[in-house]
């Protein structure tokens, strides 16, 4: 069984990595074609140098293709996976430290909230770009997997502006579903799950334990439980107001929301800081610059390391290989994805991109009708869409206008400032990030003409709530095994410390 497969954003370690060993441990994917391309020509090669090891330490003989040509990478390709991160450590800096000196405190800020459609900006004028080399060169029907975040706003892009088949891929479901099972006193397997909703505000309208819904049990069991009573208390406020466990983490979920992270003062009473993902400011900028810049000091030493065993048994849960695997092979495969709404979720609108559980074979990738959210449920959501939407037209066609807009009706944002804040902050932000918004170029000249009268409303230095130091390549010496799993790692929150006192 031959076909191509084509990494966009191949320089990142965590991805890349975990999903050429899931891919190869199918037994029929030994003789596929790999490509991988990246803008950055030295974690292109220190990441290609691994996989390859890995490879031909499991005996296979494929050859990665490795370049800077994108077009080149994409040719002929049957299935590209986008792994970027577009503007890189740089541009996700500015993402939560200029919201930050206006007083928006984001943990991640890279989904919603001022962080998240800045990002969307410059993610979807790439996705834009990707999707164009698709259309022209790779396969006929080539299907782009999106790992890439804000993860709605670019597959909305790609399969309106973009005309390619994209599929949307988390590993938030996943998450969420081990922490009920866990909660219940049960297996993970033991639990049947349905999650409905929007990627990072997905909700599990089903849980299921030998035929009998334990929905109502899960209040109770959450608040009981000795770890995550403490690290998932929005998760668990937000249980208890719309009776309906998020598959967000806590950081995440209290940037999506106004009520979490509006008052200083108050930001601590909801987060923890054992990991990141607790709710701490900037964490995930953080655990992601340790990562790079210990990844980038200790490359030599992964090189002598065992290399990565392909098996089945050692398959991570991501979705993307067993997409393509049931795809090729005709196994049936379930899981959540991403899509196109088109009336599977009938009380979100349409053209919205949705989180919800779909099955693939050979004959493709099917979604069930799911029907109506619960109503509170329903509401979040939509709010989140109509930001979603105002962003992505925003970036598809350049309007500065509908960016403005965007940031207003972002929840959080809109709770902490006022209109004349907003129109200064989206100007701070178009200026610093002009390097990767080309469609932007008569809005940010407009931008930098007002911003040199020096009438500027005053902002501030401001660290945030629970802003953590970024460890030096030093002190992560200290714990070699945690500053190399934290580098490796697609989901930097997996593996969790115990709970810190907020």
């Amino acid at each position: 069984m031959s076909f191509k497969i084509a990494f966009i954003g191949a320089g990142s370690i965590g991805f890349t990595r975990t999903l050429m060993r899931d891919l190869l441990s199918v037994p029929e994917f030994k003789d596929v074609e790999v490509s991988f391309t990246d803008i950055n020509p030295t974690n292109l090669d220190m990441v290609t140098q691994l996989c390859q090891r890995d490879i031909e330490a499991n005996g296979l003989a494929i050859r990665i293709a490795a370049t800077t040509d994108r077009r080149e990478a994409l040719r002929g390709a049957n299935y590209a996976i986008c792994v970027v991160r577009i503007g890189g450590l740089e541009a996700f800096q500015t993402d939560i430290d200029l919201p930050l000196s206006y007083g928006v405190d984001q943990c991640v800020g890279d989904t919603l909230c001022s962080g998240g459609i800045m990002y969307g900006q410059r993610g979807i004028a790439a996705m834009l770009a990707f999707c164009k080399d698709i259309r022209e060169v790779a396969a006929p029907d080539c299907l782009l997997l999106n790992y890439a975040n804000p993860m709605a706003m670019l597959t909305w892009a790609a399969n309106t502006a973009g005309g390619v088949r994209c599929v949307g891929l988390c590993h938030g479901v996943q998450g969420g579903h081990r922490q009920i099972a866990k909660v219940l006193g049960l297996e993970k397997k033991e639990v049947d799950i349905i999650a409905a909703g929007l990627n990072h505000q997905t909700w599990f309208i089903q849980v299921d334990h030998r035929g009998e819904d334990q929905t109502g049990k899960l209040l109770e069991a959450f608040e009981r439980h000795p770890e995550y009573s403490t690290t998932e208390k929005v998760r668990i406020d937000m249980l208890r107001r719309f009776g309906y466990y998020s598959t967000e983490s806590n950081g995440h979920l209290s940037e999506y929301v106004p009520w979490y992270r509006k008052r200083a003062g108050e930001i601590s009473k909801w987060i923890d800081l054992g990991c990141w993902i607790n709710g701490e400011t900037g964490g995930y900028l953080r655990v992601c610059t340790e990562g790079r810049n210990w990844f980038e000091t200790d490359f030599p030493n992964w090189l002598k390391e065992p290399a990565l065993v392909y098996a089945q048994g050692n398959r991570s849960e991501e979705h993307g290989s067993y997409i393509i695997e049931g795809l090729e092979t005709g196994r049936v495969y379930r899981g959540h994805f991403n899509v196109v709404n088109n009336g599977c979720i009938t009380n979100l609108p349409d053209d919205a991109i949705v989180e919800v559980p779909g099955y693939v074979d050979r004959n493709g990738i099917s979604t069930p009708k799911v029907g109506d959210l619960p109503l509170g449920c329903a509401a979040v959501c939509n709010a989140t869409v109509s930001v979603q939407r105002l962003a992505v037209r925003a970036a598809i066609t350049g309007d500065d206008q509908l960016l403005r807009q965007a940031m207003m009706m972002d929840p959080l944002t809109g709770a902490m400032l006022d209109p004349p804040e907003i129109w200064q902050m989206v100007d701070e932000m178009l200026v610093a990030q002009a390097a990767w918004l080309p469609q932007y170029g008569t809005a940010i000249a407009a931008a930098k003409a007002r911003l040199a009268t020096g009438k500027k409303i005053p902002t501030r230095e401001y660290a945030g709530a629970a802003r953590l130091h970024t460890k030096s390549v030093d002190e992560m010496l200290r714990d070699r095994t945690a500053a190399r799993a934290n580098a490796g790692a697609a989901d930097k929150a997996k593996a969790r410390p115990a709970a810190a006192a907020s």
